[in-house]
């Protein structure tokens, strides 16, 4: 990273650690129903192995703590990164309640309406992220590829339901 300072190593852990907390808020609606409820749906040929998810949103959740430091570290004085990080907090909270909403109140529904949003905030973040350090921007690229593939597995789990 440019200009990586050591003393911002508690600041890039905090980062990534918010979105890792995040992250098991959201787990914890979705372990218990994945070999339940969600195991019981019908889902396309072409659904990913449950064994998956979890080593790809946490590369997920790695990637986009970084560049949420990326942007953070340009200074919370700064009001463009101030209002990037808010675009951030809405996504990051559309990216939990999907998993409240599909998996906790098993709503396909709502969830397809969830991630309808998450993608399109995530697709705003990744802008306004880009603005500040275009490597932060560049960082949210897979996340939108797989919320993209997950929304179209929603849908599909929807239609199917």
């Amino acid at each position: 990273m440019e200009g990586f300072n050591v003393r911002e190593i508690p600041k890039l852990i905090a980062a990534v650690l918010i979105v890792f907390l995040s992250g098991a808020v959201g787990s914890l609606a979705t372990l218990p129903q994945i070999t339940t409820w969600y195991a019981a749906l019908a889902k396309p040929s072409w659904t990913p192995p449950n064994d998956w998810f979890g080593p790809i949103w946490s590369t997920l959740y790695i990637l986009i703590g970084v560049a949420l430091f990326l942007v953070w570290r340009h200074g919370f004085d700064r009001r463009d990164v101030r209002f990037a990080i808010l675009i951030f907090a809405v996504q990051l909270v559309l990216n939990v309640l999907w998993s409240l909403v599909f998996f906790g109140l098993h709503s396909i529904l709502g969830g397809f309406v969830i991630i309808f949003l998450l993608w399109i905030a995530i697709l705003a973040n990744m802008i306004a992220f880009y603005v500040i350090s275009k490597p932060a921007g560049l960082l949210f690229i897979p996340y939108l590829i797989w919320v993209s593939i997950a929304s179209y597995l929603n849908y599909s789990v929807l239609m199917l339901n």
